[in-house]
């Protein structure tokens, strides 16, 4: 098509190239999405009507280390966004740097908070800096897939949500600044929930909303601040997420389809958050602290109710969409991509164990710090500390007592006398007794971060393992090894080759890595883990990390994608915190835990 003009917002409605234009969008995070799949997915989202693909873009995994940058494989954006265009969606691209999204610190990598001065979200230097370095890198991979050079991005957002933040009014116009300068000249948008339209905007950029349950009074406020210019609702929330120890929320399509009728028939474009929510593979899920005591980690599978599942399967909601979004167009829409198979695999049986204190001489050799030194300021991963992960902080002790965390645990550390287990220190319970014994014994903690803050006003309190001292009987606990687990692949590789491993014949000790073999005859197809007998830890296979499993629950199995299997074997690793029945179980359909509806 010839390009003239692409996306405005100078009338009642958006135009493209001057013909009015209604934005029917979805998000699908392509780092939630197994590579292989992503065709698969968008096809169903075009499938369903939808003709924009919303995305955000992590900065963590982006650039894991300062000045390290990663763009291949599951992280090629371009290539996203070239996928996007051949299958026809425009693009509205959101790039940060903070994207909140359910995701650890919110996208921010945790280098930052090296810095004890960090003010993350603000014009302090330390931060600009960053962010600047990282533009560099991410806008220009942007720049060439815009609108007007031929590309599918129509609209690029100004950072997200920041006037649930709000702490530093030359913020804005910094982000704002630093997209322009670097070559984006695309329609700039905001998003914010109500209360955060009054502090969230930027001149020259539209302030769009993100709501779930549809207020009028929300609609007229978007009205009387942007009169004439058109509305849309960036988030519209499909579902919700969930948290450990919690239920599984849904929003069931009886209560959604007729809110999104509605706002159709206000004349005002939507963007499904999520249309398809994926996977927080790895330890990348963040965590949940507004209005409680205490932050809640956030679980592996993002399903989010959303109208395609974790795996890409239909749903009702879908269906009724579809249903809703063909009477916008005037083409018929495409039919429905088939569905992936899935297959509840024979129990892979454990085969072999090795225990956490023999897989240390796979980590990097310990740092000896007189005072505990908190994760992301180890001196590991070329100074830029450890991110994620467990840290295993050990000292000498000469006698049992009382051991009071003073609320110094983040977020969890199981606690070990002479590689004996004697108790969890957490958020609830900040004391335990240590038995008395003779002479001098060591005192483990291995303290597990499990997902940082993404949402709200504690992102610059996100520093994890042990934040401070750590008292026995009132005094402070002093001379420390520190040991970095973050369980990264060259770490698992090292120790799935090592001969160092025992048959199940000899008792397990734990914690400890266990290790099957998932036998795949023919292609292979998706499937869940599910593990009854166990209580708590990480699944790897082959070699890929694909998340965290709590007994606490809601959730019950892990998502396995097709692609990441081989035919024949297929190595299960399994770092398990407590316990275990011996073998690995696989299911053809998710367990999510039992629900609760969205309030």
């Amino acid at each position: 098509m010839n390009r003239v003009e692409g996306l405005r917002a100078n009338s009642s409605q958006f135009t493209l190239e001057r013909k009015p234009f209604l934005i029917l969008g979805g998000s699908i995070h392509y780092f939630r999405v197994p590579r292989a799949y992503w065709e698969d997915r968008l096809l169903k989202m075009k499938a369903c009507g939808l003709n924009t693909l919303t995305t955000y873009v992590p900065w963590n995994l982006h650039e894991p280390e300062r000045g390290v940058f990663k763009f291949e494989d599951q992280l090629d954006l371009e290539a996203y966004l070239r996928l996007a265009a051949s299958l026809g969606l425009w693009v509205i691209l959101r790039p940060g740097p903070y994207i909140c999204a359910e995701w650890d610190l919110g996208g921010l990598p945790s280098w930052l908070l090296r810095d004890p001065q960090m003010k993350l979200r603000t014009t302090y230097s330390g931060f600009t800096y960053a962010v600047n370095s990282f533009f560099d890198e991410v806008i220009k991979k942007a720049v060439p897939h815009q609108y007007s050079k031929g590309g599918p991005i129509i609209a690029v957002q100004v950072e997200n949500e920041y006037g649930s933040y709000a702490t530093d009014e030359n913020y804005m116009p910094f982000i704002k600044e630093a997209l322009l300068s670097r070559g984006i000249t695309e329609l700039l948008l905001t998003s914010d929930n109500k209360d955060g339209l009054k502090l969230g905007g930027v001149k020259g950029a539209l302030e769009t909303i993100n709501f779930q349950k549809l207020d009028p009074d929300e609609i007229k406020y978007l009205e009387q601040i942007q009169p004439q210019q058109p509305k849309m609702v960036m988030e519209y929330w499909s579902g919700w997420f969930d948290l450990w120890g919690g239920l599984h929320h849904v929003y069931t399509a009886e209560e959604m389809i007729p809110v999104v009728t509605e706002i159709l028939k206000l004349d005002m474009s939507i963007n499904l958050y999520m249309f398809h929510g994926g996977t927080n593979f790895g330890f990348m899920s963040g965590a949940f602290a507004v209005g409680l005591p205490a932050p809640k980690p956030m679980v592996t599978s993002y399903d989010y109710d959303a109208p395609l599942s974790e795996a890409g399967d239909y749903t009702t909601k879908y269906h009724l969409l579809r249903n809703l979004f063909s009477h916008y167009h005037t083409q018929p829409l495409p039919e429905l991509p088939s569905v992936h198979e899935r297959r509840a695999y024979q129990p892979a049986v454990i085969q072999q164990h090795i225990s956490l204190w023999d897989s240390l001489r796979f980590t990097d050799k310990p740092f000896k710090s007189e005072r505990p030194v908190n994760m992301e300021n180890l001196p590991v991963n070329n100074n830029n500390g450890q991110s994620y992960g467990y840290t295993l902080y050990e000292t000498t002790i000469t006698s049992g007592g009382a051991l009071k965390s003073q609320n110094n645990v983040r977020d969890r550390a199981l606690v070990f006398v002479d590689k004996h287990f004697v108790g969890v220190l957490d958020y609830t319970v900040q004391e335990l007794a240590v038995p008395d014994g003779k002479g001098k014994r060591t005192l483990g903690l291995l303290v597990e971060n499990c997902g940082r803050v993404n949402y709200g006003k504690t992102l610059d309190e996100q520093r994890k393992g042990l934040v401070g001292d750590i008292l026995l009987n009132e005094h402070p606990l002093r001379d420390f090894n520190i040991h970095s687990l973050d369980m990264k692949p060259a770490f698992v590789n090292r120790l799935e080759s090592a001969g160092h491993w025992m048959s199940m014949r000899h008792q397990p000790s734990f914690p400890g890595f266990f290790q099957g073999r998932l036998y795949v005859n023919g292609s292979p197809q998706d499937t869940f883990i599910k593990l009854p007998g166990w209580s708590k830890g990480v699944v790897f296979i082959n070699g890929k990390n694909l998340g965290r499993y709590w007994s606490t629950g809601p959730q019950q199995t892990l998502y396995v994608p097709g692609p990441w299997l081989h035919r024949g074997d297929n190595q299960v690793t399994v770092f398990e915190e407590q316990e275990t029945d011996g073998k690995i179980q696989f299911a053809s359909s998710p367990d999510y835990g039992m629900t609760i509806d969205v309030q």
